[in-house]
């Protein structure tokens, strides 16, 4: 049994590790892609530290950090545990894929960078609600810190326990950005962020769009 925990752990490294890295190579490509689109509303000190040359050092030296920071946790599981473990990891970390990139083809051309120190939207930035936005209003940053979580559990090195734990920071980004939309958006803003909850679905609301799906 061991010896098929290791297999199957390994295959489970190498089927995450290419799809995070592919899905990271993704959101880079996009945010690039951003970087070129006229900027509409700022806040904070975006004009600074959301240029593309920040952005891309930033970036480095998040993947030099996990590079050094890449050994075991020193934590012995029994082999069942540890598979159970490593599969919810995997399981996790997949979804959360999935669900960030559901969030960034929803968002089109109105993704952009952003940063807790400041916020910049694009001049034709229009306030999305359709998608994963239909129920929480912040899937991608919700999927990037399961990613941070499932890839603790998966992985257990040290590099994914500094990624879980600074991605919350992203509740504090959030916050910064809904300020920026109820700003721009107004009204429109205030009725959905009162239907609409942050996180979490509500129940009612996945069982009323499966009744819906049903019923057409």
């Amino acid at each position: 049994m061991p010896n098929l925990l290791t297999s199957l752990e390994v295959d489970l490294y190498w089927l995450c590790g290419i799809a995070g890295l592919a899905t990271l190579a993704y959101a880079l490509y996009n945010m690039l892609l951003a970087q070129s689109r006229p900027v509409g509303h700022r806040t904070g000190s975006a004009r600074q530290v959301l240029r593309t040359r920040y952005l891309v050092i930033a970036t480095l030296i998040f993947l030099f950090i996990g590079y050094i920071l890449w050994e075991p946790i020193p934590l012995k599981l029994p082999w069942l545990l540890q598979l159970a473990v490593s599969i919810l990891g995997a399981v996790i970390y997949l979804a959360s894929l999935v669900l960030y990139l559901w969030g960034l083809r929803t968002l089109g051309e109105n993704f952009n960078a952003s940063s807790g120190f400041g916020v910049r939207l694009h001049q034709a930035h229009q306030l999305v609600t359709n998608g994963p936005y239909a129920y929480i209003r912040h899937p991608m940053y919700l999927a990037v810190i399961l990613v941070g979580w499932g890839g603790l559990l998966l992985y257990r090195t040290w590099t994914m326990l500094f990624f879980a734990v600074i991605m919350l920071g992203l509740i504090v980004r959030a916050r910064r950005e809904e300020l920026a939309l109820a700003q721009v958006f107004g009204r429109q803003w205030e009725l959905y962020k009162k239907h609409i909850p942050g996180w979490f679905p509500r129940l009612e609301s996945l069982l009323g769009k499966k009744r819906r799906s049903q019923g057409h």
